[in-house]
C-alpha cells in the first residue's frame, strides 16, 4: 500500500485525479491537502468523502510545519495546489508568487526531509511564452521560458524551485506541462463552464476581441492517466509536455457550446483583450508518447459534449458555486469531518 498526497485536491484537475487514482489503484491511500479558497469545493469529492483510504486536511501550503507532518509516511506528492487563472493574476500578481512559488519550495522542502520517493510538479504549458497564429513549430520540454503573464512567470519560477532541488539536493522530481483542460468539476470561471452555464441562463456568452486565439484542449482524464505514467515510469529530473495536438479557437468553442445547447449566437457578446492576452499555445508531446507510451484516449468531439452535458446534468452543483454557496455547503456537511476548522 502507497500514501500519495495531492495538493489542490479539491480543486478542478486535482478532484478528477483523485478521483482516477482511488479507481486505479483500490490499495492505496490518499491524503488531501487544499486550503478551501474560492476554486476549492469539497462537493467535487462528496463521493469518496467515506472512504477509509481517504483523509483530507484543509491547510495551507505556505504552512511548513503543517506541510512537513504531512508528509510523514508519504510516497508520492503530486502538486496541484496553484493560484491559476490569468484575469486574477492580472489584478493581483502578489497572491499568485507567494502560492506558486513560495508554496512549492515549501513543499518540496517538506518532501525533502521526510524522504518522499516522488515529487511531481503540475505545470503548464503557458511557461513558454506564445506562438503566433500561423507559426508553424509547438513548444519541447527543452525550450526558454518566456512568461508573459504574471500568473505563466510565477509557474516558471516554481519550476525553477523544482529543479533547483533536483540539482542540489539528487531530490526525485518530475514536472509536466499540460495544456487546457476541460472536463466535470471546474469552476466557472474558466471558458468552457462560464460560456455552458452563462448559455443555460441565456446570459451573454463574454468572447474576448481577439476570439480566433486559439488552446490545444484536453480531457481531465487524459491528463490524470499522463501523470500516473509520468509517476510509475518517468525519469527523474525531467520535464513531460502532455496535450493532444488539438487546436480550438474561442470561438470555435463558442460555436459548439451553442450549437450543443440549441441556443442563439446573439449570446456573443465581444470584450476588450486582457491584458497579455497570449496568442496560442501548442505542445510537442513526442517525448511522452516515445518514451512512456502515453497517448490521448477521449476524442475531442465526444469530450466537449460529455462535457456540456455534465453541467447540464449538474446545474444545483454550479448554481450554488457561481452564487458561492457551495462555501457554506462544505462548511456544514464537512463540518465534523474536517476537524471543525
Amino acid at each position: 500500500m502507497r500514501t500519495i498526497l495531492v495538493t489542490g485536491g479539491a480543486g478542478f484537475i486535482g478532484s478528477n485525479f483523485i478521483h482516477y487514482w482511488m479507481d486505479a489503484y483500490p490499495e492505496d491511500r490518499v491524503l488531501n491537502v487544499d486550503l478551501l479558497t474560492y476554486a476549492g469545493n469539497l462537493e467535487n469529492l462528496k463521493s469518496v468523502s467515506e472512504d477509509l483510504r481517504y483523509t483530507f486536511i484543509r491547510a495551507d501550503i505556505t504552512d511548513f510545519e503543517v506541510m512537513k507532518r504531512a508528509m510523514q509516511g508519504v510516497d508520492f506528492v503530486v502538486n496541484f495546489a496553484a493560484e491559476s487563472h490569468n484575469d486574477r493574476a492580472v489584478l493581483d500578481p502578489g497572491v499568485f508568487v507567494r502560492t506558486n512559488v513560495l508554496g512549492t519550495q515549501i513543499l518540496l522542502e517538506a518532501a525533502r526531509q521526510a524522504g518522499v520517493k516522488r515529487f511531481h510538479h503540475i505545470s503548464t504549458c503557458e511557461v513558454f511564452g506564445d506562438l503566433a497564429l500561423d507559426e508553424d513549430r509547438a513548444f519541447k520540454e527543452d525550450d526558454a521560458y518566456v512568461p508573459r503573464t504574471p500568473y505563466n512567470a510565477s509557474k516558471a519560477g516554481a519550476n525553477h524551485e523544482v529543479m533547483a532541488y533536483f540539482h542540489t539536493y539528487g531530490m526525485p522530481v518530475t514536472i509536466s506541462h499540460c495544456s487546457n483542460n476541460y472536463g466535470p468539476y471546474q469552476f466557472p470561471e474558466k471558458l468552457i463552464p462560464l460560456f455552458t452555464t452563462n448559455a443555460l441562463e441565456d446570459k451573454p456568452l463574454p468572447l474576448f476581441k481577439s476570439s480566433a486565439n486559439r488552446r490545444e484542449w484536453i480531457h481531465v482524464d487524459d491528463h490524470s492517466r499522463a501523470i500516473d505514467m509520468i509517476l510509475q515510469k518517468g525519469t527523474v529530473g525531467e520535464a513531460y509536455n502532455i496535450g493532444t495536438g488539438v487546436e480550438k479557437s474561442i470561438e470555435d468553442i463558442t460555436d459548439i457550446i451553442l450549437d450543443a445547447l440549441q441556443k442563439p449566437e446573439s449570446l456573443k457578446t465581444y470584450v476588450p483583450d486582457r491584458l497579455g492576452h497570449d496568442r496560442r499555445y501548442l505542445l510537442d508531446t513526442s517525448k511522452i508518447r516515445s518514451k512512456l507510451g502515453w497517448k490521448p484516449e477521449k476524442g475531442f468531439e465526444e469530450g466537449i459534449r460529455e462535457t456540456i452535458r455534465w453541467y447540464v446534468d449538474h446545474r444545483e452543483w454550479w448554481e450554488r458555486v457561481k452564487s458561492g454557496a457551495y462555501q457554506e455547503y462544505y462548511k456544514t456537511y464537512y463540518y465534523d469531518k474536517i476537524g471543525k476548522q
